[in-house]
């Protein structure tokens, strides 16, 4: 497009952007409008990065803004577009929708019922889209090593605390274990299994839990050792409900990595 002027059109009907080589209209001036304009563009213009390389195809795949938050939470169970909104309420429905199509192009995600209606569309990930597991989960902790206090407008969802507790597992530190979980974190209550080095996690409650778990952010703080359980418990910034000794087995069990050197995030 070198050499080529843009121009800006934006009226009662909506937006344009246009060149001598294209034209993008948006059917009407909202703002998150304009999001789904540059989100073409970027379709348009970087379509492929011209790598002959995994991680490039990779990134061609999944590394535009949000895909991988939808795959996280794909990854704990299959969901409607409502579903991924309501975990994702700062996505526009545009977005999500190009999300989605992108991902289901390069055969990431698919549909279970391609006749459904769009609004009651429910998206899996494909047996090739499952795979990435390993991979998110890795990343997962390497970005949690760079975690300090919440910003302003964070927000904890069932789906990032169930991803957040299968990264963690130490399934060698489990062998010999067998507990149950539920772990109440504000507003949010996931639940885990630990059977001999075997982890099943799910949002939700757990009746008869063998320990209920209640903390908010201190809980990171514990996976990572910077905190001890004794002086997390003396401050009641973490309480325990049921056998106080499976607060130890449930860090040693679940354990983040301590970051390498500093990280300002």
């Amino acid at each position: 497009m070198a050499g080529s002027d843009w121009k800006v059109v934006m009226n009662a009907d909506g937006v344009t952007i246009s060149s001598d080589l294209f034209q993008l209209t948006t059917n009407s001036a909202e703002p998150t409008q304009l999001e789904t304009v540059v989100t073409e563009l970027q379709n348009i213009m970087h379509g492929t990065y011209g790598q002959y390389c995994g991680l490039s195809r990779a990134a061609e795949m999944i590394g535009e803004r949000w895909s991988l938050l939808i795959l996280r939470d794909l990854l704990v169970s299959p969901k409607t577009v409502a579903d991924l909104r309501a975990g994702l309420p700062r996505i526009s429905a545009n977005v999500l929708e190009t999300r989605l199509r992108e991902m289901e192009y390069s055969g990431v995600v698919r549909r279970q019922d391609p006749m459904r209606e769009q609004d009651q569309t429910v998206y899996e990930l494909t047996e090739y889209g499952r795979s990435v597991e390993d991979v998110m989960l890795a990343l997962s902790r390497w970005g949690a090593m760079a975690l300090a206090a919440p910003r302003p407008e964070d927000i904890l969802t069932e789906d990032s605390v169930v991803m957040a507790l299968r990264s963690t597992f130490r399934a060698d530190a489990a062998a010999d274990r067998k507990a149950s979980f539920e772990v109440r974190l504000g507003e949010v209550v996931v639940h885990a299994v630990v059977d001999h080095g075997e982890l099943t996690v799910n949002a939700g409650s757990l009746p008869e839990a063998d320990v209920i778990i209640e903390s908010d952010t201190e809980l990171k703080s514990l996976l990572s050792r910077a905190v001890s359980t004794e002086d997390a418990l003396a401050s009641r910034q973490v309480t325990v409900t049921g056998d106080p000794s499976l607060l130890d087995m449930f860090v040693e069990v679940f354990q983040l990595p301590a970051a390498p050197s500093p990280v300002r995030v």
